[in-house]
Formats: structure tokens, sequence, C-alpha cells
């Protein structure tokens, strides 16, 4: 699944070193694979952000006025971020900064239906 704009592309990528790193230190699968849970989540979070309404001005799931996820996979999305995220800083410190950017920008409103 591509995204076209770079800020989206940017979270995409986090999301995925986020599962992959928890999936690899957790769940312990072959190399270079996802175990089939984290697989799920992995699909569960690219379909989401696909078709997030704030789209290139999105602010991060946890400042965000739209909660998308349902509870159980937000849940499993809190248990894997609290692993994953400050280990971020010794894999992907780029990334991890950028993320925590982003954490302080402020929600957008709410886009207008088109009737």
């Amino acid at each position: 699944m591509e995204f076209a704009h770079p800020r989206l592309k940017r979270e995409n990528r986090t999301i995925e070193i986020m599962i992959e790193l928890h999936c690899r230190e957790q769940h312990h699968p072959p190399a270079g694979e996802l175990c089939a849970e984290c697989n799920e989540l992995r699909d569960y979070a690219r379909l989401r952000l696909k078709h997030c309404v704030f789209q290139e001005n999105k602010p991060t799931c946890a400042n965000c006025p739209v909660h998308c996820y349902k509870a159980s996979m937000r849940e499993r999305v809190r248990v894997m971020m609290r692993y994953a995220g400050p280990r971020m800083m010794l894999h992907h410190p780029i990334l991890a900064v950028a993320h925590l950017l982003d954490g302080r920008r402020k929600a957008p409103p709410l886009p207008q239906r088109k009737k």
C-alpha cells in the first residue's frame, strides 16, 4: 500500500518499524517475518492510516479527536507502543524524534462531510 504524502509515508514507516521491533523481541518469529498477530495489526494500521479523515494533516493517534481503531486493536497498539516506543530512540532515532514532534501538533478541526 502506497501513501502519496511524505507525512503519511513516515507515519506508516514508523508504525511498521515499531510493530516489527515489538514482534521480533516479544514473539520471536522467523527472521524477517512477523507473527500472525503482528501481521494482522500491521495490516489494520495501514488500512486505518489510508482511510484517515485528516490525511497529511493527521495528528498522532493519541491526540486525534477521531478514534478510528476498534477498541481491541487500540489496546494492542497501546501495548506494542509501550514496549517499542522507548526502544525506537536506539533503533531509529530520527523517526522517534519526528513522531515525538508530530505528537506536539495540534489536532486540526474535523473535515466537513461532502453532501
